[in-house]
């Protein structure tokens, strides 16, 4: 640079006022450039993209929508899609990323994770059990009115007509009064005082006139 940088005395160098600014300037590059390989290291260890999450309506509704904002925050570059199917889409041609599944997947070849425990009791409205009367035993299911899952739709578990069997002997089952192929449309229909239904729990937290059997 043909300027001078430093003056010699008897005790060493100092740094003239040019090898100041030299050496201050040259210190904020290497700042700078510190602060760029911090900032792409980070950026690279950040998950970023678009993720696809599907499952069945009901669950996707009630239980993953409430809560997906926590993982949101923790993961602000990722752009999420909820896709809410009672049908099991393909994740290996890339139709979802993520599938939340109420029962053992059809591809077997799929990385598994338990997510949750989801817990199933059979559920009346207030308006059916003060005309009908609550069941004191297994017993009495059979004398009362049930609802149950119908045809067109995959079940949500894997026996659904879990609940028809009870109290009767020789694996017989309870006659439904009505079918509905959707578990919303079980939870409107025991709201609405028709019968009693096996739903999950997380679908009935929020339901005023529904009552735990």
């Amino acid at each position: 640079m043909k300027v001078k940088l430093f003056e010699r005395h008897a005790r060493g160098l100092t740094l003239t006022q040019n090898g100041e600014y030299v050496y201050k300037t040259a210190h904020e590059v290497i700042s700078k450039i510190k602060e760029i390989e911090t900032s792409l290291g980070d950026q690279k260890n950040k998950p970023t993209g678009k993720l696809t999450i599907t499952t069945v309506r009901s669950f996707g509704t009630h239980w993953l929508t409430p809560r997906i904002q926590e993982f949101m925050n923790l993961n602000p570059e990722i752009e999420v899609e909820l896709i809410f199917d009672d049908k099991e889409l393909d994740l290996s041609t890339r139709q979802a990323d993520i599938g939340i599944f109420m029962r053992r997947p059809k591809q077997l070849n799929y990385i598994q994770r338990k997510l949750v425990d989801i817990n199933y009791h059979i559920y009346g409205s207030t308006k059916y059990l003060g005309k009908y009367g609550i069941p004191k035993t297994i017993n009495d299911l059979t004398k009362h009115r049930f609802i149950s899952f119908g045809k067109g739709a995959p079940s949500p578990v894997f026996n659904p007509d879990w609940a028809l069997k009870l109290g009767n002997k020789d694996n017989n089952k309870i006659k439904p009064v009505m079918k509905v192929n959707s578990v919303m449309g079980l939870l409107l229909a025991v709201e609405s005082g028709v019968g009693l239904a096996a739903l999950p729990d997380y679908l009935v937290s929020q339901s005023n006139n529904v009552v735990k059997v």
